[in-house]
């Protein structure tokens, strides 16, 4: 009963019924997600689920298959990312011998094997214009014709659940994907809350993680020292359950002693993060609530994305002006009491990009004298030049 309170779905009381996907936490965000799933999972209607990389849709979509009425038949996944349009066709619809090279012999698509089940298409938003119209035609018909056949072969029952990290509205205003595709699978709509929405649930997932791998590695579960725990609660999990996953399987790999694990054990970006943590409200000061270089402050310093991506494409683009980029690299500078080094880690770049970073300030000149931010000159600094 414990482990059903915790997940919500999960059942081992019998040997003979297999588990149920876990889709663990407590918190009000995943209690409304496990609603949307229990309603979904009571028709055969089309689903759409959004969310960032590593939420988990795809264990959403097995549970929404698994509590649904086709449990008993197959739950097939396609990734639409993955594959180039060519290969895509022929994996989803199949082929025929000799339609091209390679195909000595004909072969059933994935849609076809999932008759009467259910197809999942993971990354629907990389799809190509041509696939998408190929994939309308068959959510419109159920007909499927395999590559290089003149002829539809049949008609088939599939639930069809899609998934997407991408913003899909946007997507049809920049003509990049088909707005009665988009409807056609917008009938359910489950959007799963990145993890720093939903924090009451990070210290269960870190628990059951550390038991997980602990098991699969054959060890001992090590126990979390309180400021090693503090970091992995205040950090913005930016790969979300999936990076969560993955950091707690490298530390029970890299610990191999009877010790609690400490915050030196831990990836420097959650070190890093919980050092930045009581500053970052200080170092924002100057960024004006709801602009556009508060936005790119978040992106960076709290989310962990690179100045590379989030500010510069902006500024190349002028939807970012001069004034903006100063404010942004000035903010910095106070965070980081005047070290551009110091400055590089903060807006997540490479410490190779630093000379990079610096001659790019130089060229639009935003470099700002950095002798004003701090107390001390203790660390070997470029001559700054005047604005």
């Amino acid at each position: 009963m414990q482990t059903q309170e915790l997940s919500g779905y999960r059942d081992n009381s019998s040997p003979t019924v297999p588990s149920l996907p876990l889709l663990l936490g407590s918190s009000q965000e995943i209690a409304h997600l496990r609603s949307d799933v229990e309603a979904a999972a009571r028709s055969d209607a089309k689903v759409l689920i959004v969310g960032e990389t590593g939420v988990g849709k795809e264990i959403v979509a097995r549970l929404i298959h698994e509590l649904g009425r086709r449990r008993a038949r197959e739950f097939v996944t396609i990734n639409c990312a993955g594959l180039p349009d060519s290969l895509l066709e022929s994996e989803l619809f199949g082929h025929v011998r000799g339609s091209f090279t390679g195909a000595y012999r004909d072969k059933p698509g994935l849609a076809a094997l999932a008759n009467h089940g259910t197809l999942f298409l993971d990354e629907l938003g990389e799809m190509s214009l041509r696939m998408q119209a190929l994939l309308l035609r068959f959510l419109e018909t159920g007909e499927i014709q395999r590559v290089g056949s003149d002829r539809v072969e049949g008609r088939l029952d599939v639930r069809v659940i899609a998934a997407t990290n991408r913003d899909l509205p946007a997507r049809i205003e920049s003509r990049e994907f088909r707005e009665d595709l988009y409807y056609r699978l917008n009938v359910l709509r489950l959007s799963i809350p990145p993890l720093r929405e939903r924090r009451d649930d990070i210290e269960m997932l870190l628990q059951h993680s550390l038991g997980e791998a602990a098991r699969t590695h054959g060890v001992a579960a090590p126990k979390l020292s309180p400021a090693a725990r503090d970091a992995l609660l205040n950090y913005r999990w930016p790969g979300n359950v999936r990076e969560l996953k993955n950091v707690v399987e490298r530390l029970i790999v890299r610990h191999r002693s009877s010790r609690d694990i400490v915050p030196d054990d831990l990836p420097r970006e959650v070190v890093m993060t919980l050092a930045q943590t009581p500053s970052v409200q200080v170092a924002t000061g100057d960024l004006t609530s709801g602009t556009r270089s508060e936005a790119l402050w978040e992106r960076m310093v709290v989310q962990g994305e690179s100045f590379w991506t989030a500010v510069y494409p902006a500024f190349i683009d002028r939807d970012l002006t001069r004034a903006d980029l100063r404010q942004l690299v000035k903010a910095g500078l106070q965070h980081t009491q005047g070290s551009y080094r110091k400055l590089v880690e903060l807006f997540r770049m490479q410490p190779g990009d630093y000379k990079r970073f610096l001659a790019f300030l130089y060229q639009h000149d935003c470099h700002l004298p950095f002798h004003g931010f701090r107390a001390r000159t203790d660390e070997t600094e470029p001559r700054s030049r005047a604005l």
